[in-house]
């Protein structure tokens, strides 16, 4: 059986815990793969080599970090489809998904390459007499990523371009459930030229988790995954005195007003609802229909939705791919199963479905949900799969309301084709991503990625500005030089004395 071990200092590290976790393929079933399992003195090893790495790499030139994260660009986009292979393999999306995250990880590493502009720092000449204040930004140190299994390539191309350009050196603890993307975006990082020991690569359960928040020599941790680990994350990094971005879950919501076009609404809400089997923090869970629109709209949500064609994620026609674990596909069918109960109506249920060929995978069909309360399970919680509710109210008024009311405020859209009602909403509603008519607002590189309310815990979104500012500190230096016109009898360095 395949081992995934460590990457520390720029090279294979076996694991020495004696702890494995096994890597599944989702279409099968089958276990294809071992991953150690890192104990607190192998991530202690592993942040000891890159505070090592660090006196070099940050005091290096922005040049030479470039130089370096413009190979990987190249190697990256080279080895694409590799990447995401491994992706489909222990994830299960289907290729297509998979090369998808690449290209979206791919931005970041392309504004890490042009950090340089975002470092210049600023200078203010004579705030007094031969008085001048530079404010600069230099790196932390040894930073950390903790990264979830629906992303294992995306969201640790959101951390560590970023923290390594600014001068940081990098520890990554992907998910233990689908670890081989990231180590081989840290061999094509080492290919590129990166220094050893300024990516490394732990994997590990809550034992390295708990090591990296508690270790003294980490200056500050990215985190992505569910809102409760979110929070725990922040809590105990910021008590043993850390910087810390915690991206919670989510439950997005998608306002459909009467003059939407519902065809290109139908369309988003499948794509958003169910593409990547609905295990992304950017999926639309939530339709809040508005008006008499409600019943052509489920109509057409029904029609797309029977015609996604379910499969193995490395076949071509497949739309939609397994979920990640049995245990996962299980809960998400509960969901279902207990919604019918509560008083939903349930226009697609797919819980029962099944590819032949592939029985022992951990397939569910589409579902969709119509006449969902706020109050069930189904409405309430982050369901991480492809279930979509539908929720109705009257007005506009009475849909912002009911988005507003949720716990979370990590993206919305609305869909519409009135300008002042779409202005209304995107001031109005409590997110910090908003769409409209766009189903999923993830926003470009260069601008920042993160939510609101019980979506985002800390003060920094990820990527874009607020990356480069939480890989940064800020230092302002008050400079007085004496004016050598001035300098003492007898010393003459050849300024005329006549001013």
């Amino acid at each position: 059986m395949k081992t995934v071990n460590h990457w520390i200092g720029g090279k294979t590290v076996e694991g020495a815990s004696g702890n494995y976790g096994p890597v599944t393929d989702p279409a099968t079933g089958e276990v294809t793969t071992q991953v150690a399992l890192a104990s607190e003195e192998e991530v202690d090893a592993a942040v000891s080599v890159a505070k090592a790495a660090f006196q070099s790499w940050g005091q290096s030139s922005l040049a030479a970090r470039t130089k370096v994260l413009f190979a990987y660009r190249a190697l990256l986009d080279s080895h694409r489809d590799e990447v995401a292979e491994l992706i489909t393999a222990e994830h299960g999306k289907v290729h297509s998904d998979a090369l998808g995250e690449v290209a979206r990880g791919l931005e970041i590493v392309e504004l890490a390459c042009g950090i340089t502009t975002q470092l210049k720092g600023e200078l203010s000449t004579s705030v007094s007499s031969n008085v001048d204040v530079a404010a600069i930004r230099q790196p932390l140190g040894v930073v950390a990523g903790i990264t979830p299994f629906n992303f294992p390539a995306m969201v640790p191309m959101w951390m560590f371009p970023l923290a390594i350009a600014c001068g940081n050196t990098f520890v990554l603890k992907p998910s233990e459930k689908d670890p081989s993307a990231s180590i081989r975006l840290a061999e094509l990082a080492s290919e590129a030229g990166l220094p050893d020991g300024v990516l490394n690569v732990v994997h590990g359960d809550k034992v390295a988790v708990d090591a990296l928040l508690a270790h003294p020599d980490v200056a500050a941790v990215s985190f992505v995954g569910s809102t409760p680990i979110a929070r725990y994350i922040h809590t105990t990094a910021s008590a043993n005195g850390k910087r810390v971005q915690a991206l919670g879950g989510a439950k997005n919501h998608m306002l459909v007003l009467p003059d939407a076009d519902l065809d290109a609404a139908a369309d988003a809400a499948v794509s958003a609802a169910y593409g990547s089997a609905g295990e992304r923090c950017m999926a639309i869970s939530a339709v809040v229909a508005v008006g008499s629109i409600a019943d052509e709209l489920v109509e057409k949500i029904r029609e797309r939705a029977e015609k996604i064609k379910i499969g193995p994620g490395n076949d071509p026609t497949s739309e939609m791919g397994p979920l990640i674990t049995k245990a996962h596909r299980d809960k998400v069918a509960s969901y279902v199963t207990g919604a019918a109960a509560q008083g939903a109506d349930v226009v697609l249920d797919g819980t029962g479905h099944t590819v032949d060929g592939f029985e022992d995978g951990h397939w569910i069909g589409l579902s969709l949900l119509d006449h969902v309360s706020t109050d069930s399970d189904a409405y309430r919680d982050e369901i991480f799969g492809p279930v979509l509710c539908v929720l109705r109210t009257e007005t506009y008024e009475e849909g912002v309301e009911l988005i507003n009311a949720s716990p979370y405020g990590n993206g919305t859209a609305v869909f519409t084709r009135d300008g002042g009602a779409a202005r209304r909403f995107q001031l109005e509603v409590q997110a910090g991503m908003v769409g409209v008519n766009v189903p999923i607002p993830v926003p470009v590189g260069y601008h920042s990625f993160g939510g609101w309310k019980d979506s985002l815990f800390g003060d920094h979104h990820i990527y874009g500005n607020d990356g480069v500012h939480f890989y940064t500190r800020g230092k302002v230096v008050t400079t007085r030089w004496p004016d050598p016109a001035d300098a003492p009898a007898g010393v003459d360095l050849g300024f005329p004395r006549n001013h």
